[in-house]
């Protein structure tokens, strides 16, 4: 007897979890919707700022940091970097801009640590590849991230209520925000003879990876695009999901660094992403693992960087 009255309440308890997880889910749960691509290219516009200007301030003869106001007056903080001495150089330079990823900052793609805390994502060393082969370095903070924090609307409150209460709108406007952050940048890169126009690429890692696909998608001033472990992202956020910017990927030659154990894309998941990019100039190299990469990932770049031996200029020793 005692046995079916437990049965019986562990019985009732799954009933009333199960009843609670629904009357949440009809209240709260993210649903998926669709998005056109009108709706897609209305939301990545932005005006464009007059009169355009970059606030430099040297390191050294090759090391900048900058900032500029954005589209909708937001101050932006980067840094860039110079392969060699402006007045070395004999041509317009290729240039990659670096992405970083979620709860990161752009400081990840110059230094191997921070606060004491070791750059796991090894995006510092894609930085001196990119130096070594000839190219200008440009990095941002994201919105909500690094110098341009929000101690009112951190990014753990926005990924919580994003998951727990529904609210999609912050975390999407932070990532087309960003996206927009990177469009007036390219403004102002094209702007100045010493860039090469048609040679602007991006490299991106996690979010950065995100950022790097819905950029290139939305701009067609991006040549190349290096995807490092983007995170899958379904039509319940379809504004910000890659699979809704094929179009604007035809152009773009791509590489896919995907991890098959990654807990935020799984191997069919990245595969079926891969499979999808329209462009036929595309690669996809797999690892085993995490979402955090073996160091050694950066070491199957260096092809990467030659893709365009006419445009690039190798800097030795």
């Amino acid at each position: 007897m005692n046995l079916i009255k437990i049965r019986t309440s562990l019985l009732t308890i799954a009933g009333v979890a199960a009843a609670l997880a629904a009357a949440w889910y009809s209240v709260f749960g993210l649903k998926p919707y669709t998005v056109t691509p009108t709706q897609i290219a209305e939301r990545y516009s932005y005006s464009m700022i007059q009169p355009m200007t970059m606030q430099l301030e040297s390191t050294d003869n090759t090391h900048f940091s900058f900032s500029y106001r954005s589209f909708d007056g937001a101050v932006v903080n980067g840094q860039l970097r110079y392969p060699l001495p402006l007045s070395d150089s004999s041509k317009p330079l290729p240039v990659l801009i670096g992405a970083h990823a979620m709860g990161r900052s752009q400081v990840r793609w110059w230094q191997d640590s921070y606060n004491g805390r070791p750059t796991l994502e090894s995006t510092d060393q894609i930085t001196a590849m990119a130096l070594a082969n000839g190219y200008a370095v440009v990095t941002i903070d994201a919105r909500n991230h690094g110098e341009r924090k929000d101690p009112s609307n951190g990014i753990a409150e926005i990924i919580r209520n994003l998951h727990w209460w529904g609210k999609r709108e912050p975390y999407e406007a932070m990532l087309i925000d960003t996206v927009r952050d990177h469009r007036v940048l390219l403004d102002l890169l094209t702007e100045l003879p010493q860039f090469d126009p048609n040679n602007i690429n991006i490299a991106g890692y996690s979010m950065g990876a995100h950022i790097s696909l819905l950029l290139a998608g939305s701009d067609a001033r991006i040549n190349r695009v290096l995807a490092i472990v983007p995170p899958h992202i379904n039509n319940t956020t379809a504004i910000v999901a890659p699979k809704n910017m094929l179009a604007g990927l035809a152009d773009n030659p791509i590489w896919l660094l995907s991890a098959n154990q990654d807990e935020y894309a799984s191997k069919k998941q990245n595969s079926h992403l891969f499979a999808a990019f329209p462009s036929p100039d595309k690669k996809h190299i797999t690892f085993d693992g995490g979402h955090l990469l073996p160091a050694s990932y950066v070491q199957t770049l260096d092809d990467w960087f030659r893709h365009d031996d006419s445009a690039t200029q190798r800097i030795t020793d």
